[in-house]
């Protein structure tokens, strides 16, 4: 653990963060999270470490944190609710790899009077490490936020503060009753505040992990604001990809009902089909060649080869009944002629239909392979090897709820 290098997945999320190219609308809809994430890459730069202090009000945070301290930094009163917004202060810890320690106190998330309580979560769900306080056993308002830290594969410890309000047997069963639950896959400290057990806990976790919760913590940030880039792109080229799906299916459609000749319907139906595919690419930004085009249609037309089948052998039929009627047209004084307006509607349809399909499998096909260029952040995670289950398990939580609320297929046309 000891050789972790952090200034090279530093330098790795620099490097990512230098080649997103964001529009002005990107930087201002998304502004909160590109300084977050800013905020969070000098501290990975600087090796500093956040730990947030978080539990409902007075169970003690104010003074959890000033005991770690040595000294009465953070307010406290025997009133409920003495802090109201967040505070911070840094941490001096002997024999650590990281250069500094920040402590955040928050005000209790059950506090009525907070003017931004989003903000207050949001703040303490950025630190690297959470110390989630209680004073008893835990009710459901504390394991709904435990709950939520846990699926943003936050790293946590339970601190039990105000032990001298239990006897020895009463202390037992709180503990009892907090660990049957809390998850039992992830294994959660659950630290006595007591003299300086808890300090000495934190110090020996920090100097094994810290530079690894650090590193992590500034990935995942990086990873969501790439997440949500990735979905504000998507939606706005859902409704152009729509848009020239349209355009395409009315073209193909005009072409194929005005024309009775089945190797130029043919022949017409592929230019338009391969310029749809071309100009879809273009729209998901996969700069495709002339090869890559035919390949992903000839994945297409292997998935679609039913549609495929009937949409030739139906052209090809009303082809030849539109051909007999031209033909017989000058013996029937052009009563022939009447079917030919239905027949051509029919075969227009069609074309729309089996565009629009075709449209929406190329755009799924074309996403895919546009996924392998971008350069996404969760990589970086996976690239790094956890063999310790402290670590492990949190990462693949994250990871499991990360692929579960993120199916961006939702967002094609």
């Amino acid at each position: 653990m000891k050789h972790f290098k952090i200034q090279e997945h530093y330098l790795l999320l620099n490097k990512w963060w230098e080649t997103l190219d964001l529009t002005n609308y990107e930087k201002s809809f998304l502004n909160r999270e590109i300084i977050s994430f800013n905020q969070q890459l000098l501290r990975l730069k600087e090796k500093k470490l956040r730990i947030g202090a978080y539990g409902k009000s007075g169970v003690g945070k104010s003074s959890v944190l000033n005991s770690l301290l040595k000294k009465d930094i953070f307010k406290t009163d025997i009133i409920n609710g003495s802090t109201k917004e967040i505070q911070s202060e840094t941490w001096t810890l002997k024999d650590q790899t990281l250069n500094s320690l920040e402590l955040l106190d928050s005000p209790g998330f059950d506090f009525c009077n907070i003017k931004f309580p989003d903000k207050v979560y949001s703040c303490i769900n950025h630190s690297d490490l959470i110390l989630f306080i209680v004073s008893g056993d835990l009710n459901r308002n504390e394991l709904n936020e435990i709950s939520s830290f846990i699926k943003d594969g936050k790293k946590i410890i339970l601190i039990l503060n105000k032990i001298d309000l239990f006897n020895k047997n009463e202390l037992k069963e709180v503990i009892e009753n907090i660990k049957f639950k809390l998850p039992k896959d992830l294994n959660i400290p659950i630290i006595i505040n007591n003299e300086n057990n808890l300090k000495n806990y934190i110090a020996k976790l920090i100097n094994k992990y810290g530079e690894i919760l650090l590193t992590l913590n500034s990935i995942q940030l990086a990873d969501k604001l790439f997440l949500k880039i990735k979905e504000q792109r998507l939606k706005r080229r859902q409704k152009l990809a729509q848009s020239t799906i349209g355009k395409f299916s009315t073209l193909k459609a005009s072409a194929v009902a005005l024309n009775p000749f089945i190797f130029f319907d043919v022949a017409g139906s592929f230019a338009i089909d391969t310029a749809l595919i071309n100009e879809l690419s273009t729209i998901y930004g996969l700069k495709l060649k002339g090869e890559s085009t035919r390949k992903i249609f000839k994945n297409i037309s292997i998935n679609n080869l039913c549609l495929g089948i009937t949409q030739v052998g139906v052209n090809t039929s009303l082809n030849l009944i539109k051909k007999l009627i031209l033909l017989t047209a000058p013996f029937t004084n052009g009563l022939s002629l009447l079917p030919y307006g239905p027949i051509a509607i029919i075969q227009a349809a069609i074309a729309i239909y089996s565009t629009k399909i075709l449209g929406k499998l190329a755009a799924k096909e074309i996403y895919v392979r546009s996924k392998a260029s971008f350069i996404d952040p969760a990589i970086l995670i996976q690239n790094m090897n956890f063999n310790d289950p402290e670590i492990f398990n949190y990462i693949n939580i994250y990871f499991s709820n990360r692929n579960l609320n993120n199916n961006f297929i939702s967002f094609l046309p």
